[in-house]
């Protein structure tokens, strides 16, 4: 039976669901995946780090994070403020790296995977920067030392749009795709069109806890745009970081233009796209008016949809519905079975 020790950076609401699964699937995965785990280390920023190399009750640990006690109370080990040194301590064969998304440099998330890399981790994220920004830098090194790199939870959750691609259509080829893919927005939108003022489903969508207290980066186009431009740089092979894709986002957006475009038949949306032309890829994201006809007319609240075109297939169309946390610690789970499998 193999027995994996696990390391989590960053324990907020995507963490905190992780070790809940974890806890669900504990005797899942002894008994369908012969697998074993304990998980030996924590790092947050804000409410401590703790390590324990004969396994961390994550039952504690989740009371900790759920009522903001310090994590570093429950620490049997010493444990340094500084995320380097932690990597190296933890003592892990998984790290899972849930830091927030930096969407111009991708860091710190960057260095703390290329130093799990170094210390023979394979790493899990659920952090955009690092696809965007390092992309082939970290897959080439991960290859080097025989380790994964893999993110299925930048994109969609936990739905299966990398591994699609990387196990399911061999050889297919993404010549566009079309979609929605920032929750809060479609959200926002959908209340608004019930009449709502901005504010107010902005103010719901923070109540909800999908919404950060500064929604910048999504009502911006900011979030949308890194997850075109992660799909871009590895499904079409096509480098591409955030600034690249033209980005609109929908802060102008009024609850009278919403009447009238629902008058008019159509929905507007926050509408995500990337189209190869020659040997280049362009990408946008900016609101759109889509007719009924359209797959993306009927993706209410928080659900998001893409639609692929490749050159070997007709539309391809994979729709996630009322995503949160629970589903893209589900994807952190795909990607730590996938690690087994590539072992075995």
């Amino acid at each position: 039976m193999a027995h994996y020790k696990l390391a989590l950076l960053g324990f907020g609401n995507v963490g905190r669901a992780f070790a809940r699964l974890l806890i669900h699937k504990r005797v899942h995965l002894e008994r369908n995946y012969d697998l074993t785990y304990t998980v030996t280390a924590i790092a947050t920023r804000s409410r401590g780090s703790l390590i324990d190399l004969n396994g961390v009750d994550l039952n504690e640990a989740l009371e900790c994070g759920e009522t903001g006690k310090s994590l570093a109370d429950l620490s049997v080990n010493p444990v340094s403020n500084d995320m380097v040194r932690f990597i190296e301590e933890c003592n892990a064969d998984v790290l899972f790296e849930n830091t927030p998304v930096d969407y111009k440099s991708g860091r710190p998330a960057v260095d703390h995977i290329r130093m799990a890399l170094e210390n023979g981790m394979h790493v899990i994220t659920a952090n955009k920067g690092p696809v965007v920004h390092a992309y082939e830098e970290l897959t080439r090194m991960a290859r080097s030392k025989l380790k994964r790199f893999l993110f299925e939870s930048t994109v969609m959750d936990g739905a299966p749009i990398f591994s699609l691609f990387r196990e399911a259509l061999p050889g297919a080829e993404v010549q566009s795709f079309t979609g929605v893919l920032n929750s809060t927005t479609n959200l926002i939108l959908t209340r608004m069109e019930s009449g709502e003022t901005f504010d107010d489903a902005v103010k719901y969508a923070q109540e909800m806890g999908i919404a950060e207290t500064d929604p910048s980066g999504d009502i911006d186009g900011w979030d949308a745009a890194i997850k075109v431009a992660a799909l871009v740089t590895v499904l079409m092979n096509y480098p591409m970081k955030p600034h690249q894709v033209e980005r609109e986002g929908i802060r102008g957006v009024t609850s009278r233009d919403l009447e009238s475009i629902l008058r008019s038949g159509k929905r507007l949306k926050l509408v995500c796209s990337a189209n190869r032309i020659d040997d280049h890829v362009q990408a946008s994201v900016s609101p759109q008016m889509v007719p009924p006809s359209s797959p993306l007319y009927t993706v209410d609240g928080t659900s998001s949809i893409l639609e692929f075109e490749t050159d070997v297939l007709g539309k391809l169309s994979i729709v996630e519905t009322d995503p949160g946390p629970d589903t893209t610690a589900y994807g952190l789970l795909a990607d730590f079975l996938n690690v087994i499998r590539s072992e075995n």
